[in-house]
């Protein structure tokens, strides 16, 4: 076999936009997320999240958006916080870079059932923009109590707002994408975000070298 021609092969499959919608959970409903399935530690966490006021954007929200998945999943994304679409549903990732992010996971031998994906904050900020310091700061610990539920053995931070945020630091996400680091003793892998792969084509190839390289920690076949 032809491996360079089986990567690109597989990197088609991965990105290509006229293969349609990607199949997502479906534990979700049209204005929330149903929160079913979840062990009586995240359930918990789930009802704090759900009611919480504790920065601005509680106000311009529709729904919070806790995040969905396995529970006890091996491997977690995060990225930096809802779109519209996600603001709608209250579900992580189901617009168009939700659908990218599908077929990413995909391409690793996964579905989205089997990882956990959440942001780094739970509700939309304004237009879309980043959310501010104060912001992340307020709502960071509902992420890391999920962490330290599901205890991942490897975190893909997706995009350089979630990679800064976790690892504390002020370096682009093109100085620290590729690269491992730990965060609590977990393997951290910051990578770049759907959305930007979406405007930024060329950039889906270094994107898939960093998911084989997590590919490999975990043993799944490539």
């Amino acid at each position: 076999m032809d491996i360079l021609k089986d990567v690109y092969g597989v990197e088609f499959l991965l990105f290509d936009e006229k293969e349609g919608h990607s199949r997502v959970s479906e534990n979700s409903s049209e204005t929330g997320y149903v929160a079913e399935d979840m062990n009586r530690e995240m359930q918990v966490l789930f009802d704090k999240v759900s009611v919480c006021v504790e920065c601005p954007l509680h106000k311009t929200r529709s729904n919070v958006v806790f995040g969905e998945g396995n529970t006890d999943a091996r491997l977690m994304f995060i990225g930096e916080g809802p779109g519209a679409e996600e603001d709608r549903q209250g579900r992580p990732f189901v617009g168009r870079a939700g659908q990218l992010l599908t077929k990413m996971i995909n391409a690793m031998g996964l579905e989205r059932e089997d990882v956990f994906i959440a942001n780094i904050v739970k509700c939309r900020p304004p237009q879309n923009r980043n959310p501010f310091k104060d912001e992340i700061s307020t709502c960071i610990g509902y992420l890391y109590k999920q962490i330290e539920i599901i205890k991942p053995e490897v975190i893909i931070s997706l995009g350089g707002v979630a990679a800064q945020a976790l690892l504390n630091t002020e370096k682009g996400i093109s100085r620290l994408r590729g690269k491992f680091t730990e965060l609590n003793g977990i393997k951290l892998m910051p990578t770049f975000h759907p959305a930007y792969l979406l405007r930024n084509p060329k950039m889906k190839r270094p994107a898939w070298e960093d998911l084989q390289e997590v590919m490999k920690i975990l043993n799944l076949k490539q």
